[in-house]
């Protein structure tokens, strides 16, 4: 039994999926229902896109949603893979929900879409922004955020991202990160003790995401999924709002809504994992930036198998057959 995970955004690249277009009748198939939910043909975009292209809310979600669900699907129709867990990086939530059959695809696909486009619009553009913070704990994060908050007069700021050990991203309003960029200094932050080092990535996106700020676009996928039919999951999510396990239909799509502007506790999610034994895992999706943050997270607990190509799924296969 396995554990799939469903990337992120951040994760999308050109070309992805393509292989499992060419050589599996039901990826043709994901991603034909994929088009076909949204009148647009994702195929292009995943397969031909540009790096711009693919960085637009609006396309990377469903792009990603369409990746991760064609993976999951070969996993298991055609490699044996049986599931006893699943969680999703943000919009990968949505990925776990369809895998667990929780929410249909072709609905999450019109969701996904909405949910770019609400939150590329919720913020004009330049008012709001991401920082990734280094090398701190999520308390002292959170004090950081307070601090600022407190003596610059702006909010919101506040954790969005707690992806691994020192490494946990803030986001919220420009002007708090413009303030804690030029003024916040460890020492005042910490005083009496030895402070720890300050080191801030300012993040290259498109709006402040997993915020306050991100309150009108929660608001609308709040309309949206409360039309959707949900129903409860065959297989345990362990969801981004509060890092638990989840099956009931109320609870997965209440906690979907909310974590739009939420934080994602990652870093608490896989320890929840690691507590219910489910740490033999496949990155099921583009990319290997799940399985990157898994090091860092516990790096002997954590089995972590990527799916980026027909030898990467050979060796899911071979595993499979000893744990069936």
């Amino acid at each position: 039994m396995f554990t799939l995970l469903y990337p992120g955004q951040g994760s999308q690249q050109p070309g992805m999926g393509k292989f499992l277009f060419d050589n599996f009748p039901i990826a043709k198939q994901t991603f034909e229902e994929a088009s076909d939910a949204l009148s647009l043909d994702i195929k292009k975009l995943c397969f031909e896109g540009s790096v711009a292209d693919l960085a637009l809310t609006e396309n990377t979600q469903p792009a990603l949603l369409a990746t991760s669900t064609a993976t999951q699907r070969v996993l298991r129709s055609q490699f044996g893979v049986k599931m006893n867990f699943a969680a999703g990086h943000s919009i990968g939530e949505y990925a776990a929900l369809v895998s667990t059959g929780s929410i249909a695809f072709a609905p999450a696909m019109r969701a996904v879409r909405t949910r770019g486009q609400a939150m590329q619009a919720a913020v004009p553009v330049g008012q709001g922004g991401m920082v990734a913070v280094m090398g701190l704990d999520p308390a002292q994060v959170e004090q950081l955020c307070q601090y600022v908050v407190s003596k610059s007069g702006f909010s919101p700021l506040s954790p969005a991202n707690y992806n691994s050990p020192g490494q946990i991203v803030i986001s919220g309003s420009q002007k708090a990160i413009d303030w804690m960029k030029d003024n916040a200094k460890a020492e005042d932050i910490w005083p009496g003790g030895a402070a720890p080092r300050l080191k801030m990535i300012p993040l290259q996106v498109s709006a402040p995401f997993h915020c306050a700020m991100m309150m009108p676009a929660e608001n609308r996928m709040r309309e949206v999924l409360t039309s959707m039919d949900f129903k409860d999951g065959d297989v345990p999510v362990i969801q981004n709002l509060d890092a638990q396990a989840h099956t009931a239909a109320s609870e997965l799509r209440e906690n979907l809504i909310r974590q739009v502007s939420g934080p994602v506790r990652w870093m608490q999610s896989m320890e929840t994992l690691k507590r219910a034994g489910g740490t033999v895992c496949i990155e099921s999706g583009a990319g290997k930036v799940l399985q990157g943050l898994l090091k860092k997270i516990d790096s002997e607990a954590f089995q972590v198998l990527n799916t980026n190509s027909l030898e990467d799924l050979e060796m899911i296969e071979k595993i499979a057959k000893t744990k069936s």
